[in-house]
């Protein structure tokens, strides 16, 4: 996901995370730009029951958020080093390890924030050669949230070449009031509609194609 700063993004990443438990699927939410906490309160509005999900293994919340601070996480899962290095043997050690997990979602919120603890090429690297090929052999969806217009079009388009698909989020300006669009803007092998489409932010702040 390519989004605006501005974009619904972040209610809708969740969104996507609650319809999947929803429908019966196991989720695993990494969140970096919010707390946990925030994310349990977004899911609660959704009508999940968090505790009884993070309980039973249907739903885990990875913090990544408590690093960017500088502080030790009291999650069950957490990282404390957002440094490529860290991050490469800790998924070497996963990937290695685990079995395959056909029906299972992984939402990142935010994948930007690596720009902060890292050289560009390093973590824009980091996720072609070990991230994206360890999730594939793993046999699970995942979802990653990026920043447009922050990074370099060296890095913008790496990644886009690297993944199998890529959507955008935008708050289009030019009407009154602003509308939320989200659109398909490339999947490999699939046919698409690629047109701009717009969102609906309910009560509860999930949100939806309108």
């Amino acid at each position: 996901m390519e989004y605006d700063p501005v974009s619904v993004w972040y209610d809708a990443s969740v969104s996507i995370a609650a319809g999947w438990l929803k429908i019966g699927g196991r989720a695993s939410y990494n969140v970096a730009a919010q707390s946990p906490e925030h994310i349990r309160l977004q899911l609660k509005r959704l009508a999940l029951n968090v505790e009884k999900l993070e309980e039973d293994g249907t739903l885990e919340i990875d913090d990544w958020y408590t690093a960017t601070l500088g502080q030790k996480s009291k999650e069950k899962y957490a990282l404390d080093s957002l440094k490529v290095h860290d991050l490469s043997i800790m998924f070497a050690k996963q990937v290695a390890t685990s079995e395959p997990q056909v029906g299972f979602l992984m939402v990142r919120d935010d994948l930007s924030g690596l720009d902060r603890f890292n050289e560009e090429k390093n973590w824009v690297e980091f996720l072609p050669t070990q991230m994206i090929p360890g999730n594939r052999a793993r046999q699970f969806t995942s979802i990653r949230g990026i920043i447009r217009g922050i990074h370099s079009d060296w890095a913008y388009k790496q990644l886009e070449a690297a993944y199998d698909g890529v959507v955008d989020f935008k708050l289009d300006e030019s009407t009154d009031p602003p509308t939320n669009m989200m659109r398909i803007k490339n999947i490999r092998n699939v046919s698409f509609d690629g047109r701009w489409h717009q969102l609906k932010i309910s009560e509860n702040f999930e949100v939806t194609l309108k």
